[in-house]
């Protein structure tokens, strides 16, 4: 029995390493079509290695037989505590939220001419970087504007024109 639970979590961990590699290559595959920065890629990668991660920690719990009524009270002390945390962070956790967004389905992309669609202000530059929380953007009067990553979701953004 002992050695059933050490191959069990052999197998796991190869495979914790061959879907980390698989999962680089497809994120890697998809920013390259999309053309994104590499340092946006990075930001992604991080993310999808920490739920990969944590979906590996919850597999090893199954497999070394931890009571699943204990190991329930774990995770949602956890997840109760995250919450709270969260709930007081809320708009760190939406700039993340938004930068994955606009990593993976955003049309904006760093050297884009944009507008921002907003009643108060009149913004019109050149994307010049984006970050975990953070899109950049010169405008045209030599001003740097930092726009949080959700605002950009929620906001109107016109590309006026794409650098090639």
């Amino acid at each position: 029995m002992k050695y059933k639970l050490e191959i069990y979590t052999i197998v796991l961990f190869i495979l914790l390493l061959v879907l980390r590699f698989i999962l680089k290559q497809i994120i890697k595959k998809f920013s390259i079509v999309r053309s994104i920065n590499p340092n946006r890629r990075k930001i992604i990668l991080n993310f999808s290695y920490l739920f990969l991660y944590l979906m590996t920690i919850i597999m090893l719990a199954v497999i070394w037989g931890v009571d699943i009524k204990e190991f329930s009270v774990f995770i949602s002390s956890v997840l109760a505590v995250l919450g709270i945390a969260f709930f007081a962070q809320w708009s760190i956790l939406s700039n993340l939220t938004a930068s994955a967004i606009l990593f993976f389905n955003h049309p904006v992309r760093i050297g884009d001419r944009i507008k921002v669609l907003d009643k108060d202000f009149e913004w019109i530059g050149e994307v010049k970087d984006i970050t975990g929380f953070y899109l950049f953007i010169k405008t045209d009067s030599d001003e740097n504007i930092i726009l949080p990553n959700s605002m950009v979701v929620q906001k109107g953004i016109q590309i006026l024109d794409r650098e090639i």
